[in-house]
């Protein structure tokens, strides 16, 4: 290794200068290699953003392990099982607590426009607080109240004033099930693909909206387990207890899988994303290697001259190669910059969970080098076949 990179010091950077020798034809080189990483850095950016915010409830339970029933889609479509099996559920040993959690995706006025948005409503026991959120747990008084709820303040749409006139201290009513309701208190989550954002309410009070559901039917069981019990090991006995027909029991793990895998395996939006990366890299082929062919051609009678020198077909390789290299790191690092700072602009605008990660960045780049070394490769069998007597 050392003595390879003693060689590359010592040699002439011949990439270098012929890339750079038509400075015009290296910018648009860059450009090209930059907008094919835009590309794969803003669909996988969304692709991100769609997964971590169809679990970002799921990440505020305090639960170890959900009970839901075999029926159930995602979040917004969830089923439901009997409520007597959460208390089956209790005489399992290591199972501390066994919660029910009303859940479902629901259409409401927004007391501001007036406009219909699809927000995530979730009813519980205030007595037995479920999330861990200290905005929610510290107003659970306020929804123990006839027809009250909390409001996301990260909801997507107009709510300025909904919010100022919240926080200081007034309800806001507006109409759920066409039934009126009042907004007495906040929290902060977010929204999602499949809603603009969430609301917490008493069990009481989500029953009253949702009148054929019936208290004894629940969309989610949240399990607490006593100190030194193994999740993996209760949810056997769990699985082994209960009845099989009306229900699936899952870890905190499987249970965030099972949301993230509906939007990637049972939806179009997950593999769109996918196709969309893929798109970006096969762009970023056609364009590295038009430039590297078109460099080729251009010095042909270089490469033959070289080659009547003496020089082997290893060292001329290597020349296209590292202009591959150059092309691959200068054209990643314009992508990356003008790509996190979409995410900074699009996460303001959606309130969804993108930002820029180093395993992202380090894909990407090494997909861009896979990308770029793949065109070299190609265009390489120009030089190969360069043969002085033709050139001169």
């Amino acid at each position: 290794m050392l003595k390879l990179i003693q060689n590359l010091t010592r040699r002439t950077p011949l990439g270098w200068l012929q890339l750079t020798q038509h400075k015009g034809r290296f910018a648009v080189a860059i450009s090209g290699v930059a907008f094919a990483d835009l590309l794969m850095l803003m669909q996988l950016g969304f692709q991100g953003a769609l997964f971590d915010s169809a679990v970002v409830l799921h990440s505020k339970l305090k639960a170890d392990i959900f009970i839901i029933s075999p029926q159930a889609l995602n979040i917004g479509a969830m089923s439901t099982f009997p409520r007597r099996r959460l208390y089956q559920a209790m005489d399992v040993t290591g199972v501390k607590s066994a919660e029910p959690m009303y859940v479902s995706l629901v259409t409401w006025k927004n007391p501001q426009t007036r406009d219909k948005k699809n927000l995530i409503i979730v009813g519980f026991n205030p007595d037995r607080p479920i999330f861990n959120l200290p905005e929610v747990n510290s107003q659970l008084d306020k929804i123990k109240q006839s027809d009250t709820l909390l409001f996301d303040r990260k909801a997507i749409g107009d709510y300025q004033q909904v919010v100022a006139r919240v926080d200081a201290g007034k309800a806001v009513t507006t109409e759920i099930e066409r039934r009126t309701i009042s907004v007495n208190g906040l929290f902060s989550i977010g929204s999602s693909f499949s809603a603009d954002g969430h609301l917490m309410t008493s069990e009481d009070n989500y029953l009253r909206l949702f009148s054929r559901q019936s208290q004894g039917n629940v969309n989610v069981g949240l399990i607490t387990l006593k100190p030194g019990y193994d999740p993996t090991q209760v949810v056997q006995q769990l699985k082994s207890y209960l009845p099989k027909e009306d229900i699936k029991v899952l870890t905190r793990a499987e249970y965030i899988a099972f949301e993230q895998g509906y939007w990637q395996q049972q939806t179009p939006i997950g593999p769109i994303f996918n196709l969309g990366a893929i798109m970006g890299f096969l762009v970023g082929i056609i364009i590295v290697y038009q430039v590297l062919s078109t460099d080729v051609n251009a010095h042909l009678k270089e490469y033959a001259t070289f080659k009547a020198m003496g020089y082997s077909n290893t060292y001329l390789l290597g020349i296209v190669f590292e202009e591959a290299l150059i092309l691959a790191i200068v054209g990643f690092i314009p992508g990356l910059i003008v790509s996190t700072g979409l995410y900074t602009v699009v996460g303001g605008a959606t309130n969804l969970p993108i930002a820029m990660t180093i395993v992202r960045a380090t894909q990407v780049f090494t997909g861009t080098l896979i990308m770029c070394m793949l065109s070299g490769a190609v265009a390489t069998g120009k030089v190969q076949a360069a043969d002085p007597a033709d050139m001169f």
